[in-house]
């Protein structure tokens, strides 16, 4: 299963006792849908890359630009004007050989996400929009994928884990990105990070985490955050956890279903 090489790189997971051999082998047969290759997406893919996942996937559609890499640290300043998807794939490869990597280049959108998500076991979306989060989380919820989904604030942010197509211990469905956030902000409520800013190494951390979080679903350590928002406050370095249940009148997984294809965002 392991090359010499890949035991020694994968040493510090093997030995842990919550990941140990099977652990490590369910990373590399794994295979991890990764949304943007932004202040997000850029440590996350590079801790996925270094734990051993086997096949990474990234859709970005955009370049490198200088103002990226105060918190994009997968790009360079040699990058600037070139594909993000084809500097991660290069600082990826450099990083572990035994990775293999696609290229999306191009912006997720109704009529290519179920293609795109249905390829992968996983999904993590490091998306800034909230039209591309409902998006990504409806066409997960139809392509039965778990996600897992961060948002990013000036000095704040926040992680999940949607597995809105399983069902919990008591037979009911897991609660949707809609049960949490039922309807997006009116426009102009929330600004970019361009015009309001944000802290890049909050990015470091909140990335860190989301790749935490797809490590700890796919080995199956720990409890995860089904159910569960944690909320980051990087000026009192406050970490909290909201709980949040299944909303039977959403419209994904509800009592009466409206959503049943990706038609409502073309």
């Amino acid at each position: 299963m392991f090359s010499e090489d890949e035991l020694e790189r994968y040493a510090r997971h093997i030995v842990l006792r919550e990941v140990g051999g099977p652990g490590q082998a369910a990373l590399k047969e794994a295979s991890v849908l990764v949304i943007g290759a932004g202040g997000l997406g850029a440590p996350a893919l590079m801790y996925l890359a270094a734990a051993g996942i086997g096949a990474l996937g990234v859709v970005d559609d955009d370049v490198v630009s200088l103002s990226n890499l105060q918190r994009q640290i997968i790009h360079t300043t040699p990058d600037i004007g070139r594909r993000k998807v084809d500097t991660a794939a290069e600082r990826i490869h450099a990083l572990n050989p035994y990775v293999r990597f696609a290229a999306h280049a191009t912006w997720l959108k109704a009529d290519n996400a179920l293609d795109l998500i249905g390829g992968y076991d996983l999904v993590l979306d490091g998306s800034d929009n909230f039209e591309t989060r409902y998006l990504v989380s409806d066409a997960c919820f139809l392509a039965a994928k778990p996600l897992i989904t961060a948002a990013l604030g000036t000095f704040d942010g926040s992680l999940t884990t949607i597995r809105a197509h399983e069902r919990n211990e008591k037979g009911e469905f897991n609660p949707t990105y809609r049960c949490l956030f039922p309807e997006a902000p009116p426009p102009g409520t929330v600004p970019p990070c361009a015009e309001a800013g944000v802290m890049g190494a909050l990015a470091g951390v909140l990335g860190s985490m989301t790749a935490l979080e797809a490590i700890r679903e796919i080995v199956g350590f720990g409890e995860g955050l089904v159910g569960r928002l944690l909320m980051v406050d990087a000026r009192t370095m406050r970490f909290e956890t909201l709980r949040y249940a299944r909303d039977p009148n959403n419209p994904l997984n509800g009592d009466g279903l409206t959503i049943t294809d990706l038609s409502a965002h073309v």
